[in-house]
């Protein structure tokens, strides 16, 4: 039987050698390959700085920190999104505001609902490109601005989508990146932090290699000789192994994104006239990134029955996201339902369906098919 997986990954000799050459070398830990991935990154999305960090949710957590989100302060950001994204203003002693979405054909976070959402509690804004397709920036940084708000992207699923001729993670004072094993760009574990702010690019740098004024590496080839610790740090850092993937895979992204574009489209034609079933998304005419591929069902079609025959089919499917205001910990925090109506309906109906660059136009025919026989 045909097995689709949800994610593949595309590894080659390029990663292979790459890590290899590490390994010979035997400095693992964040060095020279590091600072030649971070300037590649850099070069790639046309901002100052990058750094290379240990995940996405170091990112997120670094973002949060530098910008001074602390006790007491508020972070408006959508509740349809993986949990890093509020965690990292918790680990900061921040309240997560949860803002709906724009709407079930829109599923990233709403300029209006942002705007309802401000208190004089609020110190930033962190919006999350969801599925690979940029948030509407234009409203939301007039927002931030207006209201001296800071702006951190969560750019996840994002890593080379664009709005406007600008790449997500480069319009707000600062863009986090996640290259998990499911992502566009895979390093296993590892982030990238990005800025074009000097002061905000001075305390990245510091703040994830436990605010050292040297590092290992630079003690290694005799740049210094001891260090001095100047505040509260975090171990952040990535590693050598990391980026010599990430570099190989940096080197395709553009590629394998243009691949992942031709699978949604295969996939809109076929959907287009299903009943009891939406796709998000449908009329975007911009550069997404197609992180995921996600459908709506409707109130006919119970989604654990749905996603189990699929299952059969060898079809794996899964769930971006379960609200997260709507989890069992945020409860205990004192968040409820019944506050962001098509988010919490988007909770109920979402199915997330495999997209990844290793499908072909008969494995699409294949899902859809097998779709129209469970609806």
């Amino acid at each position: 039987m045909r097995q689709i997986p949800l994610s593949d990954i595309d590894i080659g000799d390029g990663e292979i050698d790459n890590v290899v050459n590490v390994l010979k070398s035997e400095w693992l830990s964040m060095g020279p390959v590091s600072r030649q991935f971070e300037r590649k990154f850099s070069d790639y999305l046309q901002i100052k700085h990058a750094f290379g960090v240990s995940n996405g949710t170091a990112a997120l957590h670094i973002a949060n920190k530098v910008l001074g989100i602390g006790m007491g302060d508020e972070v408006i950001l959508p509740s349809l999104t993986f949990v890093a994204t509020a965690n990292a203003s918790l680990y900061c002693g921040a309240k997560p505001v949860f803002a709906d979405v724009v709407s079930l054909d829109n599923l990233n976070i709403s300029p209006d609902d942002i705007l309802e959402k401000i208190t004089p509690k609020t110190k930033a804004i962190t919006v999350v490109h969801y599925a690979g397709y940029p948030c509407d920036m234009d409203p939301i940084t007039e927002i931030a601005e207006d209201h001296k708000l800071k702006v951190i992207e969560d750019a996840a699923h994002a890593p080379g989508a664009e709005y406007k001729a600008k790449k997500c993670g480069t319009m707000g004072d600062i863009g986090c990146f996640s290259f998990f094993a499911n992502k566009n760009m895979v390093t296993g574990e590892g982030g990238m932090v990005v800025t074009s702010d000097e002061s905000l690019a001075r305390k990245v740098k510091m703040i994830r290699s436990h605010s050292m004024t040297t590092l290992t590496w630079e003690r290694h080839m005799g740049h210094a000789f001891n260090y001095d610790v100047t505040g509260m740090g975090f171990n952040y850092r990535i590693n050598e192994i990391a980026s010599a993937i990430g570099l190989a895979q940096l080197e395709k992204l553009d590629k394998n994104n243009r691949i992942r574009k031709k699978i949604v489209e295969h996939y809109k034609v076929g959907l287009k006239e299903l009943s009891h079933i939406s796709v998000p998304f449908s009329n975007y005419e911009g550069k997404s990134a197609y992180h995921i591929f996600p459908v709506i069902l409707n109130n006919n079609v119970s989604r654990n029955d749905f996603m189990a025959k699929l299952r059969v089919k060898g079809i794996q499917t899964s769930i971006h996201y379960p609200p997260v205001h709507l989890f069992t910990y945020y409860r205990k925090l004192g968040y409820r339902g019944n506050t962001l109506p098509k988010t919490e309906y988007l909770g109920d109906h979402l199915v997330t369906l495999p997209l990844h660059m290793k499908i072909g136009e008969d494995d699409v025919h294949y899902i859809i098919k097998e779709i129209d026989g469970v609806i």
